[in-house]
């Protein structure tokens, strides 16, 4: 059996999600679908990261085990072709060793939040950023996030179906920065709780506005309370960026 390593690229807007869903399609079910068709084994997809519906990857990692021996390029081109019309495309291909897992082997993961920043509707980024009219404050909003940066316990910007045991989490970087008319928001960290990424966005946007003061992110964050939080960002603009492993 050979352990296959895909990084992923997707278009979230026609899916459920990254994970199989009993009420609509996802990556996940189009990803093994396509192994199927290649290979004609059923196989069970594991990923670095859960994404929500409408969420997009630039470099997903995920891995497949297959009993056929295929070479990892002849592979990647099978899967290519088999994806479309899904907005789905196998960007890198490589055999692992069996003790890497795309989940519990990662050491770190990155998201982008893209902001369009502008008045006039959007038309190439609809569907693929958040657009926010009133003009943004990135350098007040950079401040403000780096209040959330370290350890801290993150209820306040985490989903009330969060699954995870513990709201504690450390957070390694929070940037914000302008480019032209797109605000970017950068999150790392070894894991994250469902939606904070989008809450702590969305808390921000509102320091950006004017409608919070700065010192309102640390509140929110101290207050442990979802009831606290400000708003919780669309996930159109959100972007799954990397995954970090210690043999790379």
């Amino acid at each position: 059996m050979t352990r296959f390593a895909f990084t992923l690229e997707f278009d979230g807007t026609p899916f459920m999600g990254l994970q199989r869903q009993a009420h609509g399609p996802s990556v996940q079910q189009a990803v093994e679908e396509a192994v199927q068709a290649i290979t004609g084994e059923t196989v069970t997809l594991h990923a670095a990261g859960r994404t929500d519906s409408g969420v997009h990857a630039l470099a997903m990692r995920v891995h497949v085990d297959v009993d056929k021996d295929l070479a990892p390029f002849r592979l990647m081109e099978a899967m290519n072709a088999k994806l479309r019309p899904d907005p789905i495309a196998v960007i890198a291909c490589e055999t692992k060793p069996k003790d890497w897992h795309a989940r519990f082997s990662c050491l770190g993961r990155s998201y982008r939040y893209r902001i369009s920043n502008r008045r006039a509707p959007l038309t190439l980024e609809r569907g693929r950023a958040w657009q926010v009219t009133q003009p943004l404050d990135a350098e007040a909003m950079h401040r403000a996030a780096q209040a959330l940066v370290g350890r801290h316990d993150f209820t306040t910007f985490r989903s009330a179906h969060c699954q995870a045991r513990d709201p504690v989490k450390t957070l390694d970087r929070l940037d914000v920065r302008r480019e032209g008319e797109t605000v970017l928001v950068e999150a790392g960290a070894r894991s994250f709780l469902h939606h904070q990424v989008r809450s702590m966005v969305g808390c921000l946007s509102l320091v950006g506005m004017g409608r919070w003061d700065e010192r309102q992110v640390a509140e929110a964050l101290e207050a442990r309370d979802r009831a606290k939080l400000g708003l919780n960002a669309p996930p159109e603009g959100l972007y799954f960026v990397r995954a970090i492993y210690p043999d790379e």
